[in-house]
């Protein structure tokens, strides 16, 4: 993410520039970013996961999005740009002055880097848990395979999954089916060796 010059930003004039530009930006509090700037390696962890889901729904019903799609966040308005997000049955858009927004993600996956990590773990997870019907949500890394899985059990209450091997798959409740991460890191090299496979419920 790169800010634009220091300055505060109406909505209206954020919209406009949206309206303008090919890039994505995001706003909050008078701030926007942009959001230019992944890593092959982050491109193609998106690519994968989005390829085999896409395999894994077909015939079933269910949608998979990248990240030029815009997600309504109402603790974090007006919309984000999450890396993938799904939803099983119809899409419900909201138009915010002539832009298309998603409403109704069920689940939201992001890819990390070393600059969001924290945030995508912490406040913006936060943010996400304000979207109604939202229920799963799975970080992941781009250095070695390891994926942060998040499933809502209640309202006040989410699961956390670990699956840190390549042989190793998570179950998607929401969608009832399993997610491979040897296909979501088909053919990226890591920095950091492999280790095994664990799973923990918390």
């Amino acid at each position: 993410m790169i800010a634009l010059p220091k300055q505060k930003y109406s909505l209206a004039e954020y919209f406009e520039i949206e309206k303008n530009s090919e890039e994505k930006y995001e706003y909050w509090d008078g701030n926007i970013w942009n959001m230019a700037g992944a890593s092959p390696a982050h491109e193609r962890i998106v690519v994968n996961i989005g390829g085999h889901l896409r395999e894994l729904f077909r015939g079933r019903g269910c949608s998979v999005f990248g990240s030029n799609l815009k997600v309504k966040v109402p603790a974090y308005s007006p919309y984000r740009y999450p890396d993938l997000s799904v939803y099983w049955g119809e899409g419900v858009y909201e138009t915010m002055d002539g832009l298309e927004v998603l409403t109704n993600p069920q689940m939201i996956v992001e890819v990390l880097s070393p600059s969001t990590e924290a945030f995508d773990r912490g406040e913006k997870f936060t943010y996400y848990k304000s979207i109604p019907g939202f229920t799963e949500y799975l970080l992941v890394a781009v250095n070695r395979p390891h994926v942060t899985q998040f499933i809502k059990r209640n309202e006040n209450e989410w699961i956390q999954r670990e699956a840190i091997d390549l042989d190793g798959k998570l179950l998607l409740p929401t969608f009832e089916v399993e997610i491979m991460l040897s296909e979501i890191y088909l053919d990226v090299e890591f920095s950091e060796p492999p280790k095994n496979l664990f799973l923990v419920d918390r």
